[in-house]
């Protein structure tokens, strides 16, 4: 009867098995205990050996569920599961390599209560230290309660730490900060309090910082601005208070949200790379600052309900990136006009209660159908009953000393007797004004603070820009599970793929180089997948895979090949790792040199920028989207593909597992040159195959972009020449040139390119718009685009 159940068991996975019989041993009366144990030795003996979960972490992550109460999200786990191979999904994942957990996602019931007071979370964080290899931990909704236990420090190897939309409470302990690899860091929508700790300055990682919706109060600390690796900063929803450091350093800073605090009076100091401010509901006061004009990368923009007063800054509404732009309820002044200009872009303004004079900008009512423009309490020229008479406007204005008196200045002796009646008027319709001023502000106030307050959960937007979120792709990747429309990362199985490849056939064979083959693979559910073959040398060490896979598993954003996933396939002597498979989404629309070489499929100029704008953008993401950059990444124009939008995708990225050790000096403009020649054959429309080739059509570029507007087309792909206005052609043709440069300093940086790419193609909208009758159309009947394109 015995090897009747060993013969079973060799069926089943050994770690499944063990952990049966452990819990029958339990139950077990002692006279049937030298059974168990002999079935125990069976199993141990003749049972094979399979890359599964360690024992002990199996137990651990079944402790976990216990701790928590069983939630239904974790209500089929038992003692069969395979945690490792388990599907992933939005409010469950767990990921493995080799024998341990690496990634733990939880996510329980939205609003779920406090556990019950028998919780411990000194008990819970003992458990999870069980888990030592883990660099992702999300636990979100979960019910948790008590302060952050010193034992977190006991997981040495995180990276991101999500745990919001829990009871925790107390403050951010000490040893968190000796986390020295962490770079995500989200405690919202939980009950900590006091200041934020000076110590924040030893996360030299760390890239996103949320703490919104906690009761955290005081200044800020002096240490925020040595934090060079920040891109999102969150602090939105408590009792901050005082101005802010100098955030000017953090070149990086992408978001940056303080709503609902009490920070001010001055406007924070930023670098400008920022794409979204928001700070309403605060005390800013003063004027915006005058270099805010000058934030091209700038999305969102939010100062509402502040105590800003002074001109209005006409220039924000045509930033070149500007898409949300609110200053609801300040003391803005100044005359709008009709003929101001706008970015096409612009979907959201709000200019209520403020002091603002003349007339809405055309730009701002045409297309009333795709955009929110809001304006009432103004002194606006506006036939409806939403405005405040002109005098009223002028007195608010005069009160606060923002507008100059020169109806005031009167000579000879009657000064005095103008002056006092002028004074009398004044402050009559001031006092009135100021009453009505009060009134309408409270109503806004409280029509604004009526909206229900939102709850974060992790696949929500957050109120960003999607494009913004992501360009920080790898902060979230691991939370927002398919936000870019692919799965999420995963360990593929050898028959997955051989099963999508037929076995590896010719067939399937795309191309083979020095590094191994490329197939074109199709899985069960019908989606066509890339998959590199990497053959392996025994001395190549496999300690680094694990590290060179986490990084793999960033490379996914909207201008990249996404990678999907990863296969192992092991020598059957030692394990050591023989091949390396490497899953990438499959682009099916060809190459950038096709779209624009192929007769029947040239694109048009401004479908060519838009392009070039997204190749820039995935080298922006790739030298600082994730951790370490990956630079030198031999770009060329084969290399770009298009999906089915057109949306341009870096396919070829210097992969840290085929990453040579370079120290050479100036890496990251080797890209900004190689997109040099991409752009180069862009605008020619001529594939450029040689050196030799390069250097003759380097000296025409050089020579047409000083000559006039007919003769600078010369070099411009035919196709393409009466598209074009000459001041878009020409400042490609400039930013072109300078990243040809020989000298590696004298290349522009990457927001150089990307500025002056964006600039470029708002000069072709422009241009085309006022052309449209008379000029040919850029869009190219040969080849339509399948949605619109959006220059972002």
């Amino acid at each position: 009867m015995l090897v009747q159940k060993a013969g079973i068991l060799l069926r089943t996975p050994k770690k499944n098995i063990v952990l049966q019989l452990l819990v029958l041993f339990r139950a077990m009366s002692p006279g049937s205990y030298i059974t168990c144990l002999l079935t125990l030795f069976v199993v141990l003996v003749l049972v094979p050996n399979t890359h599964e979960l360690q024992l002990s972490q199996a137990w651990s992550l079944l402790g976990i569920q216990r701790l928590v109460n069983y939630p239904s999200v974790l209500s089929n786990w038992s003692t069969n599961t395979d945690f490792c191979n388990a599907d992933p999904n939005p409010y469950l994942t767990v990921v493995c390599y080799e024998e341990s957990v690496t990634q733990l996602h939880i996510r329980g019931s939205e609003n779920s209560p406090p556990l019950p007071r028998s919780f411990s979370i000194d008990s819970f964080f003992t458990t999870l230290s069980r888990l030592p290899n883990l660099t992702v931990l999300s636990l979100t909704s979960l019910g948790l309660w008590g302060p952050l236990p010193a034992k977190i420090s006991r997981l040495s190897s995180l990276e991101i730490v999500n745990m919001s939309s829990n009871y925790l409470y107390g403050t951010i302990i000490q040893q968190v900060f000796s986390l020295n690899n962490l770079q995500t860091l989200i405690l919202d929508h939980n009950m900590f309090s006091g200041r934020v700790p000076d110590a924040i300055s030893k996360l030299h990682l760390l890239a996103v910082l949320s703490l919104r919706n906690n009761t955290f109060s005081g200044p800020l600390p002096k240490s925020f601005s040595v934090l060079e690796s920040l891109r999102v900063l969150v602090l939105s929803s408590n009792s901050l208070s005082g101005d802010l450091p100098d955030l000017s350093r953090l070149t990086n800073l992408q978001v940056l949200n303080l709503e609902n605090n009490y920070l001010g009076p001055n406007f924070p100091r930023l670098g400008r790379k920022v794409a979204s401010i928001m700070l309403s509901k605060n005390m800013f006061g003063g004027g915006l600052p005058a270099n805010l004009s000058s934030y091209y990368l700038l999305e969102q923009l939010d100062v509402s309900f502040n105590r800003f007063v002074g001109p209005f800054l006409p220039s924000l509404l045509s930033l070149p990136s500007i898409r949300y732009l609110n200053i609801a309820g300040n003391r803005f002044t100044g005359m709008l006009f009709q003929n101001m200009t706008c970015n096409d872009v612009l979907m959201f303004v709000d200019l209520s209660s403020n002091l603002l004079s003349g007339k809405l900008p055309t730009c701002l009512t045409s297309d009333s159908k795709n955009k929110v423009v809001l304006y009432s309490s103004n002194c606006l020229k506006i036939k409806d009953h939403s405005q405040h008479p002109s005098p009223f406007c002028q007195t608010q204005a005069l009160a606060v000393g923002i507008l100059p008196h020169k109806e005031m200045r009167v000579s000879g002796g009657r000064t005095a007797m103008v002056v006092g009646a002028a004074t009398g008027i004044v402050v009559s319709v001031f006092l009135l004004g100021l009453a009505v001023f009060s009134v309408l502000r409270k109503i806004n106030i409280k029509r604004v603070m009526k909206k229900p307050p939102r709850r974060i959960v992790e696949h929500a937007s957050n109120g960003y820009p999607p494009k913004l979120l992501a360009d920080a792709r790898y902060i979230y990747q691991t939370m927002k599970l398919g936000a870019l429309g692919i799965p999420s990362y995963r360990s593929f199985s050898l028959e997955e793929l051989e099963a999508a490849t037929n076995n590896f056939e010719t067939s399937s064979l795309m191309g083979e180089g020095s590094h191994g083959q490329l197939y074109r693979g199709e899985l069960k559910d019908g989606s066509l997948v890339a998959i590199r073959c990497l053959k392996l040398k025994k001395s190549q060490n496999s300690q680094n895979f694990n590290h060179h896979i986490e990084l793999i598993s960033k490379l996914r954003y909207h201008h990249l090949v996404s990678a999907l996933g990863h296969c192992f396939e092991y020598h059957p002597d030692d394990s050591s790792v023989s091949r390396l498979f490497l899953i990438f989404e499959y682009v099916t629309n060809g190459t950038l040199r096709n779209n624009i070489s192929v007769e029947g499929h040239k694109l048009t100029w401004i479908q060519r920028i838009s392009t070039a704008i997204g190749v820039v953008k995935g080298i922006q993401f790739l030298h600082g989207g994730i951790i370490p950059g990956l630079f030198a990444n031999d770009l060329k124009i084969t290399n770009i593909l298009l999906d089915q939008n057109l949306t341009a995708k870096i396919s070829s990225y210097n992969l840290p597992v085929l990453a040579e050790n370079m120290k050479a000096m100036h890496l990251d403009t080797i890209d900004i040159y190689d997109f040099g020649v991409i752009l180069l054959e862009i605008v020619s429309g001529r594939p450029i195959i040689s050196t030799n080739e390069l250097a003759i059509m380097k000296d025409e570029l050089q020579e047409n972009i000083v000559a006039d507007g007919t003769a600078r087309r010369s070099i411009v792909d035919p196709i393409i020449s009466r598209q074009c206005c000459d001041e878009s052609l020409k400042v490609v043709m400039e930013i072109c040139l300078r990243c040809l440069s020989e000298e590696p300093t004298q290349r522009p940086s990457v927001e150089d390119v990307l500025w002056n790419l964006k600039f470029a193609a708002q000069v072709q909208e422009s241009w085309r718009g006022d052309s449209q009758s008379s000029e040919e159309s850029p869009l190219s009947p040969s080849q339509p685009p399948q949605s619109p394109i959006i220059l972002n």
